[in-house]
């Protein structure tokens, strides 16, 4: 269930609904919102103005409960408010997105699978101790001193 819009509405009506006197803080010329500003509120809340906004928006899901205490005493919510506006985010917080599928790492392939071409892994002192079939041929008495032979 989608309840941004209930949530938007319940909170932008709350904050229309104090004035800066009743927050505790100066009047200061004319103000084009009614009540107070979002950045008083989330001061109030203790908040950051963009984390506050989101929850404006309708965002709050992963919010914590200490969070919307904060923001139920900055809004002056009573205890039926403060009820409905915990019941808000408990919803939200049940309507999650579904979990990104994790994609399986390729599995590499064994030795016993790999074409049966000429390979080798160069150890210390210049000797070869793995090979395939088609390279100890390469190493045969016939094939030293020709491009590509591997000398032992």
């Amino acid at each position: 269930m989608d309840n941004r819009s209930e949530v938007r509405e319940f909170l932008t009506s709350r904050r229309a609904k104090i004035t800066p006197q009743q927050a505790g803080r100066p009047a200061a010329g004319h103000r084009r919102v009614k009540g107070l500003r979002r950045e008083e509120v989330a001061m109030l809340a203790g908040v950051s103005a963009e984390y506050y906004a989101r929850m404006e928006r309708g965002n709050l899901s992963g919010t914590s409960e200490a969070v919307l205490d904060s923001l139920a005493r900055a809004l002056q919510l009573d205890e039926s408010e403060r009820a409905h506006l915990m019941d808000l985010a408990r919803t939200a917080g049940t309507t999650r997105r579904p979990a990104r599928r994790r994609t399986a790492q390729p599995i590499r392939p064994r030795r016993s699978t790999w074409p049966a071409t000429s390979f080798s892994t160069p150890a210390p002192r210049s000797t070869c101790p793995n090979w395939s079939s088609k390279g100890r041929g390469r190493s045969s008495p016939a094939h030293r001193g020709r491009a590509g032979s591997v000398q032992p």
